[in-house]
């Protein structure tokens, strides 16, 4: 695919992961925190820039529902729910995946397991895959690190949420810039 590595506001989409309660609680805390406030930032920038936004549940029964500090942003009802570790394999997931929209930014949980299996076969289906670091989480750092090597040797294009959401905007005026600017001081 000869893409820009940039992500545009008009092409992209984002995928939230499994960001749900019970797995939560065996996140490291400071982890947990730091990708609760990029996933807001991103669900928020988002939300301000008309991005679509599809979120997934693995098996809600038990694992629980998304975490509710994310709520605001997101609707319950909406959830994908899987069991399925790609969220590829579930055909809800990709019935909401905009044809229109080759990139897709993917953030939440676990970075080695859902993460990882997701963005290599969006990447196999042909989408532009920009997996969101300081947006992803294991429970092991060992294990995080170990997907996003490998996602970057597989040609995934690993990013931070701040350059996710000022590529977006482009350029720095307008409310939604100020509004943006906001959420990442």
């Amino acid at each position: 695919m000869n893409a820009s590595s940039l992500c545009i506001r008009g092409s992209s989409q984002l995928a939230v992961v499994d960001v749900q309660e019970k797995l939560c609680g065996v996140m490291d805390p400071q982890a947990l925190q730091d990708l609760v406030k990029n996933c807001s930032i991103l669900l928020q920038a988002a939300q301000l820039l008309e991005i679509p936004v599809v979120h997934t549940e693995q098996y809600p029964k038990g694992l629980g529902p998304t975490l509710s500090a994310l709520g605001t942003w997101l609707k319950p009802e909406a959830a994908v729910v899987k069991t399925c570790f790609s969220c590829c394999d579930e055909s809800a997931f990709r019935a909401q995946l905009h044809r229109d929209r080759p990139q897709i930014i993917l953030a939440g949980m676990e970075a080695h397991i859902c993460i990882l299996q997701t963005a290599l076969q969006l990447q196999e289906s042909g989408h532009q895959v920009f997996v969101v670091e300081d947006a992803v989480l294991s429970r092991r750092d060992a294990n995080k690190q170990n997907a996003l090597t490998r996602l970057r040797q597989a040609g995934v294009i690993v990013t931070n949420t701040e350059s996710v959401v000022f590529e977006w905007l482009k350029v720095a005026e307008g409310d939604a810039f100020k509004q943006i600017s906001k959420l990442v001081r």
